[in-house]
């Protein structure tokens, strides 16, 4: 009999309940890449960054996280060279390692790479545990690539969004009237780029399928929604003169904080889209393998069940309520003064790239592309303004995520085989 048939149901239980611990690690540590920026730019407060982050991770995770759930469900190990029982308990090692990692992060104030952390947890169980075959060495190199080049990209976005910023508002001769005029274009491309991501790849996982040319006029129809509703609470905003005698561009940065409401919405969502993932894709996995009786069916494109993506999209939200505001603070006051308008740049400079990363089913860090682009907006105002101190803290961190995690997964997996096996 083999370990699937005598112990399917417990095996369940236990992986759902690891699942669950490693999107509260998620939704604990990774928070601070959605919500950060806006906190620290005082745009939000920690409050209400917590409760936009409530709905639209919760969104993102489940209405556009099954793309990238599939790359980490099937990319990362080959499944046809384990055998399912240990196919399980590997994978259950890799959530219980990246949860316990992200959990000694979180309660430290770190922020790390959930991203490296299952990764990592995948490839030690894999070739330790099974054998070097086990890992799909050929399929990691656009995951690992994919490391370097998104936070080149999103600091390149960032760098020159801050621009158009300056060129279209700050340096003109009537700031305050340019900021009205051009933030609801900005605003737009937050409603357009979220609404194209999910019309397009995620909605797919709940049956529902559009044309790109549906999708794109329903997309262009939500941005004009956004901007619509952002213009009637430009309105309501009036030149603060006392404010601007301190800081000349005061009013405009109020302008700001109202667009920071809706790129916060735009990074939660992208966010909860990419990294569900790194809970639910070994799950995904386990769950597979049991209602096949332990058969190994995972390699195929099998669907992500609905129930799972909901279970890491609890989780998430779960996280970021109980101790996400740890890890918030190191982002968004740690590395680089931010205001609204510098941190605007940033989350929809890393919205946009993790967007198109989800879009194609790439798990990339959406640590390393959020510090990307703020360290962007940094040296857009020069080399001074950036912490290089918290930036060395938090680059150690990222090196020790991925080894850390392999290390775990091999003690957890080897304790599994001597209760299971």
């Amino acid at each position: 009999m083999t370990l699937v048939a005598e112990y399917g149901f417990v095996l369940l239980v236990l992986a759902c309940c690891f699942g669950f611990f490693m999107a509260w690690g998620v939704g604990a540590n990774d928070v601070s890449n959605a919500m950060g920026t806006s906190v620290g730019s005082k745009a939000l407060t920690i409050k209400q960054a917590i409760l936009i982050a409530m709905v639209f991770e919760f969104c993102g995770a489940y209405l556009a996280g099954g793309q990238v759930t599939e790359t980490i469900k099937n990319g990362i190990v080959d499944s046809t060279a384990i055998p399912p029982d240990l196919f399980v308990l590997g994978m259950m090692s890799a959530l219980l390692s990246a949860g316990t990692w992200l959990l000694i992060a979180s309660l430290r104030g770190w922020p790390v790479s959930t991203t490296h952390s299952i990764v990592g947890a995948l490839i030690g169980f894999a070739s330790v545990g099974v054998s070097m075959d086990a890992v799909n060495w050929g399929g990691l190199v656009p995951i690992v690539s994919s490391w370097v080049v998104t936070p080149f990209l999103a600091g390149l976005i960032a760098f020159g969004l801050f621009k158009s910023v300056q060129w279209l508002i700050m340096d003109t001769e009537d700031p305050f009237r340019n900021a009205k005029r051009w933030v609801p274009v900005y605003m737009f491309l937050t409603g357009f780029m979220l609404a194209l991501m999910t019309f397009t790849k995620g909605l797919k996982h709940v049956g529902l399928h559009f044309t790109t040319m549906d999708a794109l006029m329903l997309s262009c129809l939500v941005g004009f929604i956004v901007a619509g509703i952002g213009i009637a609470l430009l309105t309501r905003i009036k030149v603060d003169a006392e404010a601007d005698k301190s800081f000349h561009f005061a009013s405009v940065e109020k302008v700001f904080a109202v667009l920071m409401i809706f790129t916060a919405c735009a990074m939660a969502f992208a966010h909860g889209a990419s990294d569900v993932s790194n809970a639910v894709g070994p799950l995904a996995a386990v769950v597979g393998v049991i209602e096949a009786g332990g058969d190994m069916v995972v390699g195929g494109k099998s669907s992500v069940p609905g129930w799972v993506l909901l279970l890491g999209a609890v989780g998430i939200v779960v996280g970021l309520a109980t101790y996400g505001w740890k890890v918030i603070a190191t982002i968004g006051k740690g590395i680089t003064e931010l205001t609204p308008s510098r941190g605007f740049a940033a989350e929809l400079a890393t919205a946009g790239t993790v967007v198109a990363a989800s879009g194609i089913g790439l798990p990339i860090s959406t640590t390393h592309t959020l510090v990307g682009a703020v360290l962007g907006i940094g040296l857009a105002r020069g080399i001074g303004a950036l912490n290089l101190s918290v930036v060395g803290k938090i680059f150690t961190s990222w090196v020790i995520t991925l080894p850390v995690g392999a290390v775990l997964a091999i003690i957890y997996f080897e304790i599994m085989m001597l209760i299971f096996l």
